[in-house]
């Protein structure tokens, strides 16, 4: 294995199949193009523990967490206007705060906020140097979630949780697409595919998916070869749509519809409208794949830490049962299921 801190440049496709095996540690992002070995898959991978959803209660697993601490902007926003945030106007605070993180590069920026600290502690004034200290532990917090840890986008978790998927050249309708990260996995793993990538936040496409670096590596799989293979966002075939789920004129034309971080954002009474989003457009026999933050004591210390980033909307932290409880109670039978690092993960099937 290598693993290296690096710059690459913006117009070319660096890696190829001769770099199967590698990482590299960029500036704002980390790429891999690693199989997890058997030690390192039963450490962060855990697939397919429930062998009958049927006997799964609430009772037994609780609710979920219902994430409650806000983003300042959220809270500023709620004052100044006397009223509730809209559900879109969060989403847009969220998309632009989020990519804004997204874009640093990591390590100046660790560097500028250890300097800010050492500077505050020099004025003696309380308020600057616990501001400092809050700036320097979400970098350094960012650093290791996305970078080091690759929890975030976590691709060879995510190949872990979409693989072994009966479909070919398979037409995929991503629902919340935001950069379109999972979308452009599952295409490299199958294939021939076509991506309709849906959200209802134009800088989703404009910015979030445009600014999605053309550099990075999908590791997915040759057809001809059954070998693997190194793809790229320039690679796949991707239509970005900017509209309201509620508006798609689509049937059910789709072999995957994905969602990422959709589900938590909604409060039990919007949930069944939620899976049915995902039912409406599968064809007989398509897969219903969805992800969400897992419910554990990491995750709740992030979202408590970069609140400001991430904290916009409603949100709750699931575990992998009670995600599982809303899909099958949603008329969905699990194929597979399973968590890797921060997310849980559900493929499906409509009853």
């Amino acid at each position: 294995m290598m693993e290296n801190t690096l710059d690459l440049p913006k117009d070319k496709k660096p890696y190829s199949e001769n770099d199967l095996g590698r990482t590299d540690i960029l500036p704002s992002y980390r790429v891999d193009l690693r199989n997890y070995n058997e030690k390192e898959y039963n450490k962060f991978v855990k697939m397919n523990r429930i062998n009958n959803w049927a006997m799964v209660s609430w009772k037994e697993v609780g609710r979920p967490f219902e994430v409650k601490k806000y983003s300042s902007d959220r809270l500023l926003y709620e004052k100044e206007k006397g009223k509730e945030i809209r559900p879109f106007t969060s989403w847009k605070y969220f998309n632009k705060a989020f990519h804004e993180w997204f874009i640093k590069d990591v390590p100046t920026e660790m560097k500028e906020q250890k300097q800010a600290f050492i500077a505050s502690l020099k004025t003696f004034n309380p308020n600057q140097i616990r501001k400092t200290i809050g700036e320097l532990a979400k970098i350094q917090l960012w650093n290791y979630a996305h970078r080091i840890q690759d929890g975030v986008w976590d691709p060879r978790g995510k190949r872990a949780l979409f693989e072994g998927l009966d479909i070919s050249k398979p037409r995929i309708l991503f629902l919340g697409a935001a950069e379109g990260y999972e979308a452009m996995q599952l295409a490299a793993m199958y294939p021939g595919a076509e991506i309709t990538m849906v959200d209802y936040d134009e800088y989703c496409k404009s910015t979030r998916f445009e600014e999605f670096p053309k550099t990075y590596p999908f590791l997915g799989e040759n057809q001809s070869t059954g070998h693997q293979k190194v793809y790229y966002k320039d690679d796949f075939t991707i239509d970005y749509v900017v509209d309201d789920i509620r508006n798609l004129p689509y049937g059910k034309e789709f072999d995957i519809v994905l969602s990422v971080g959709l589900l938590e954002h909604f409060p039990d009474a919007y949930k069944p409208e939620v899976m049915e989003w995902h039912r409406k457009f599968l064809k007989p026999n398509g897969y219903a794949i969805m992800t969400t933050p897992r419910k554990q004591l990491r995750s709740k210390l992030y979202y408590n830490v970069m609140a400001d980033v991430m904290n916009h909307t409603y949100r709750e932290l699931m575990t992998i049962e009670q995600m599982g409880l809303y899909v099958y109670e949603n008329g969905f039978d699990i194929k597979q299921h399973g968590y890797i690092k921060v997310h849980n993960g559900i493929v499906a099937k409509p009853r």
